[in-house]
C-alpha cells in the first residue's frame, strides 16, 4: 500500500504532510500545518494546483473530458434529463422522484415574481445600462427584500433563499433586458414551464401572442444543463469566498454574477461573437487562424481552448451538435455563423490547433446558438448567470453544511519597498 504521505524539505527542516483522497481524482497534499512547521507557505498563482474546499457536487477529469454532476454523466443528463430537474440534482444530491419534482416545479414557479419596487430600482440606471449590471445590483438588493429570512444557519431558510434565486433570477434579468430597450416589463406566466416562461418574459409584447419554435426552447434547456455547474470556477470560487464570511447568499451569488461578468469567464461567449465580427467573412478564416497562431500579432481565437479541460471539453461535444440542430431546423443562414462553422471546420483539421488541443469549447458555441436563437449579444452572460445560479446555490449551502468551514484568507508573496522612514513633505 502507498505511502499517505509526502515529506518536503525546507532548507534545513523537514515536514511530513498527509494526503488528502476525493472519491475520485488525484489526491492532494494537506498543507495546512506547512507554515506552522517550516514558516514557509506555498505559491500558486491563479490557484492552478490548489484544492480550496471538499465538495460532492461535480467532478471534472480535464485529462480524459469528463464532466460529473453528483456522479451522473453530463451526457445523460443533457439527453435525458431538465434544467430544472439538474438544479434539484446538483442541491439535493440526488435525482428527485415524481412527487419531490412535482413539489419543486411548484416551489419554483410560484416564486417567480419580483417585488414591485424593484421596477423603480431598474428605473435608476441609465436607459443603455449593461444588463449585467442591472442583473447584479438588483439579486444583491433581494437582501433588502427579504432581511427576515436571512438566517445562514438555519437550513429551512437557506432552501427558500435557494429557491428565491433560482426562481426570480430569469424574472429580474428578462426584466432588465427589457428596460434596456424600453420595452414594458412583462410578468411571469405560471401555466409555462421555466424555460418556456422566460422566453416570453424575455420576447413576447402586449400587441400580439409569442409563437416560439419548440427547438429554441430544447436549445436553450440544453444550455442552462451544461452551464449549471463547473466545480470550482471563478464565479462559484467567488461565491464560496463571499459565503465564508457568513454574507447572506443575495450578496455572495451578486459577487459570483460579478466575477461571471469578466471576458475570460462568463464573458466569453460574448467575445466570440466580436471575435467574429472581426474576422467579418467567411474568406478571411483562413488568415485568422494563421494570425492565430502568430504569438507576435496580438490576435487570439476566442472560444478555443481550456483551462481545465486538456481533451475535448464534453459540453462541446454536445452542443455542437445541438449547434447544426439548431442552425438547420431554424434554417438560419447568418453570415456571422457561416463564419463561425467554416472557423470550426479549419481549427478541427488544423495541425497546430490539434497538437495544442486548442478544441472550440462550450463558448465557441453556446455564443453561436444564443446569436441563432436572437438573444442579443449583450444576453449572452447573462443567460450564463441564469444557469449558473443553480450550481452557485448549491456550493453555497453545501459550504454552510459541511463541518469545518473557515473564512478563505489567501496569503501572498510580498513584493514592495522594504521598511523605510518617512520624510516630512518639506524635505521631499
Amino acid at each position: 500500500m502507498p505511502n499517505p504521505n509526502v515529506t518536503l524539505t525546507a532548507a534545513d527542516r523537514s515536514v511530513t504532510l498527509p494526503l488528502v483522497e476525493g472519491s475520485q481524482g488525484p489526491s492532494c497534499v494537506d498543507i495546512s500545518s506547512l507554515y506552522r512547521e517550516t514558516g514557509h507557505f506555498t505559491f500558486d498563482p491563479g490557484f492552478a494546483a490548489t484544492a480550496s474546499c471538499k465538495s460532492a457536487i461535480t467532478f471534472i477529469d480535464g485529462e480524459k473530458g469528463v464532466l460529473l454532476y453528483r456522479g451522473y454523466p453530463i451526457e445523460q443528463l443533457a439527453e435525458r434529463s431538465s434544467f430544472l430537474e439538474v438544479a434539484y440534482l446538483l442541491l439535493e444530491g440526488e435525482l428527485p422522484t415524481e412527487a419531490e419534482m412535482t413539489k419543486f416545479e411548484h416551489s419554483v414557479t410560484h416564486h417567480t415574481m419580483m417585488h414591485e419596487s424593484l421596477k423603480n430600482f431598474l428605473r435608476g440606471f441609465h436607459y443603455d445600462a449593461h444588463p449585467m449590471a442591472m442583473l447584479c445590483a438588483s439579486i444583491a438588493s433581494l437582501s433588502a427584500f427579504y432581511h427576515d429570512t436571512l438566517d445562514i444557519q438555519d437550513p429551512d431558510q437557506r432552501r427558500l433563499a435557494a429557491i428565491r434565486l433560482l426562481a426570480k433570477m430569469p424574472t429580474i434579468a428578462a426584466a432588465s433586458y427589457r428596460y434596456s430597450i424600453g420595452w414594458p416589463i412583462r410578468y411571469p406566466r405560471n401555466s409555462l414551464g421555466y424555460v418556456d416562461r422566460f422566453l416570453h418574459m424575455m420576447f413576447e409584447v402586449p400587441s400580439e401572442p409569442l409563437e416560439l419554435n419548440p427547438v429554441v426552447a430544447e436549445a436553450l434547456d440544453l444550455l442552462f444543463i451544461l452551464h449549471a455547474d463547473h466545480e470550482q470556477n471563478a464565479s462559484t470560487s467567488t461565491v464560496r469566498l463571499v459565503g465564508s464570511t457568513g454574507a447572506n447568499p443575495y450578496a455572495s451569488v451578486a459577487a459570483g454574477i460579478a466575477a461571471l461578468w469578466g471576458p475570460a469567464h462568463g464573458g466569453a461567449n460574448e467575445a466570440v461573437l466580436k471575435m467574429l465580427t472581426e474576422i467579418g467573412d467567411a474568406k478571411n478564416v483562413g488568415r485568422a487562424i494563421e494570425r492565430a497562431k502568430d504569438k507576435q500579432s496580438g490576435f487570439r481565437l476566442m472560444g478555443f481552448g481550456h483551462r481545465v479541460y486538456k481533451n475535448f471539453d464534453p459540453r462541446a461535444r454536445i452542443i455542437r451538435a445541438k449547434c447544426h440542430e439548431v442552425l438547420h431546423k431554424l434554417g438560419i443562414h447568418d453570415p456571422l455563423l457561416e463564419v463561425a462553422l467554416k472557423l470550426e471546420e479549419a481549427a478541427l483539421k488544423d495541425d497546430y490547433f490539434i497538437e495544442h488541443k486548442l478544441y472550440p469549447n462550450v463558448d465557441f458555441y453556446s455564443g453561436i446558438i444564443y446569436k441563432a436563437l436572437r438573444i442579443p449579444t449583450e444576453m449572452f452572460t447573462v443567460m450564463f448567470a441564469i444557469a449558473r445560479t443553480a450550481g452557485w446555490i448549491a456550493h453555497w449551502i453545501e459550504q454552510h453544511e459541511m463541518p469545518g468551514g473557515r473564512i478563505g484568507r489567501p496569503r501572498q508573496v510580498y513584493v514592495g519597498a522594504t521598511p523605510r522612514e518617512y520624510v516630512a513633505l518639506d524635505k521631499r
